[in-house]
């Protein structure tokens, strides 16, 4: 079995692919991507951590996909489709991508977007090429559902499968003959997107690779209701006869919120899984560790055990607890994923079961520097309390505020006890001071959001836990790169064993 325990020693940045500057309203895995990865290089950095790639659903959550294996369709870089001559410039400079460089518009990319990716798809000559039949070889174990359940989607009005026409609903044998024969060149086109995706972005691993950058990629454990994956694993979650979750995931109520949170995943049937020796997991894996070299899964503990909440619950307070598959299937994961390495996330309640895992398998743990500036001293997030160096320690991760936002919001008593801590004079000096701490720690890999560097406050900030709209919107300006000083993070990552 590969070992797949420890990261090297360095640090990161978190920077969504959707918040690199573009031209078209959204990160792309185009020049930009290569302009960040020399940016990482000069400032020390060893890893980029992104946060899920998968295409978004309502809401523009990359935690909420249609799929658990395609990749999104808005980060394919129009320019690199024009240098290919399957675009012409005006076809891509006269769509309305937005127009905030600091802000995503999530509905005119959708009504742009695909217009433009269609026009490039008749273009396009990939259907006779070796590269293409190697790559739906290589995928076919997600494509072809995937590609069917968008072509599906469309022809629907977007609606979620569990309205379509009950005999597709269902995967009636005739229904999916007739619906693949009569969707047949939507279907290609879903191909032919999720082709240009990998192809870029084996392009930008590479070149990351060759600059010595580690990707960090985010993955959630659960996946969407509205997904190709329970439209085609159906057998693999809590459905009843009509297709309706029976329990859904979430969190208890807790000092953070007295409902908890339901976020309304289905939950895994692990017993079938189990039976079919976690196959799904297992290409999952695969298919990720194709993309990543460090696999972050968020909700580690849901491995170890698991918070079901009735679908009738339209909060979380009516949950309990459950086990999940534990050892069985992090083995799966480190048999499938090769050379990657995982973080497991393990925030929330650390029973003594999902300790003894995370021990066991060697995983990467977190900690989070904002948790640790509320609590007491001996609280397990400040830095002096770290037993292993086996950790990714973080600022603040996409559901926590900006380091300046969260500053903002402390009386002048809790910053005096943070200045003592941090040994600095000014609460201004505070946030470099954190982030100094997190470079000093023993914790492997410091991870900071983009935002912290640039000392901006919760406008900023990337998603406000259980809220729906204005989530996922930040973007990082071009000229913001003249804010960062890049030889003072260089030294600081060569004064704390980080640079390469």
């Amino acid at each position: 079995m590969t070992d797949n325990s420890g990261l090297k020693r360095g640090a990161g940045v978190l920077m969504p692919v959707s918040a690199l500057p573009s031209p078209y309203g959204i990160g792309t895995l185009g020049k930009e991507s290569f302009e960040f990865i020399k940016f990482l290089k000069e400032a020390g950095f060893t890893y980029w951590q992104v946060l899920p790639v998968g295409p978004t659903s309502f809401g523009d959550s990359p935690y909420q996909s249609f799929s658990a294996f395609a990749g999104n369709p808005y980060f394919i870089d129009l320019d690199m489709l024009i240098e290919e001559g399957l675009l012409a410039k005006e076809e891509v400079v006269s769509a309305e991508w937005g127009e905030k460089e600091d802000e995503v518009d999530y509905a005119r990319i959708y009504n742009a977007r695909f217009k433009v990716l269609k026009k490039a798809f008749h273009s396009s000559s990939h259907r006779e090429s070796r590269e293409y039949s190697e790559f739906l070889k290589e995928n076919e174990f997600w494509l072809h559902d995937y590609s069917f359940y968008m072509a599906l989607k469309n022809h629907f009005q977007n609606r979620e499968w569990q309205l379509w026409e009950q005999d597709i609903a269902f995967r009636k044998k005739e229904a999916v003959e007739r619906y693949e024969k009569q969707l047949s060149e939507e279907i290609d086109f879903w191909k032919f997107v999720q082709y240009k995706f990998k192809e870029q972005w084996k392009q930008v691993r590479k070149y990351a690779a060759d600059n010595g950058i580690s990707i960090i990629g985010d993955i959630p454990l659960y996946v969407s209701m509205d997904s190709s994956d329970v439209w085609v694993h159906g057998d693999l979650f809590e459905l009843d006869e009509r297709k309706k979750p029976i329990h859904v995931a979430g969190v208890p109520p807790d000092m953070f919120s007295a409902e908890g949170q339901r976020w309304g995943n289905p939950l895994y049937r692990w017993d079938v899984m189990e039976k079919q020796d976690f196959k799904w997991w297992r290409e999952r894996m695969k298919s990720l560790a194709a993309l990543y070299d460090v696999i972050r899964v968020d909700h580690f503990i849901g491995i170890v055990n698991y918070y079901a909440i009735p679908v009738s619950c339209p909060t979380a307070v009516e949950g309990k607890w459950e086990t999940g598959p534990g050892k069985k299937l992090t083995d799966v994961f480190t048999e499938s994923i090769g050379n990657a390495r995982i973080i497991a996330e393990d925030l929330g309640v650390l029973t003594p079961p999902v300790k003894n895992l995370i021990q066991e398998t060697g995983f990467a743990g977190i900690k989070v520097l904002e948790f640790g500036l509320d609590g007491p001293e001996d609280n397990d997030y400040l830095p002096h309390n770290y037993k292993t160096s086996n950790l990714a320690v973080y600022t603040g991760t996409h559901d926590n505020e900006t380091l300046v936002g969260f500053l903002q919001k402390k009386s002048w008593k809790e910053l005096e006890k943070l200045l003592m801590y941090f040994q600095v004079t000014d609460f201004r000096m505070l946030p470099d001071a954190i982030i100094r701490a997190a470079y000093a720690s023993v914790a492997d890999a410091a991870i900071i959001q983009m935002q912290d560097f640039l000392k901006l406050d919760n406008s900023a900030r990337m998603n406000f836990p259980s809220t729906v709209g204005g989530n996922w919107k930040w973007r990082f300006k071009k000229e913001q790169y003249q804010e960062i000083d890049c030889k003072k993070l260089y030294c600081l990552a060569c004064l704390y064993a980080r640079a390469k």
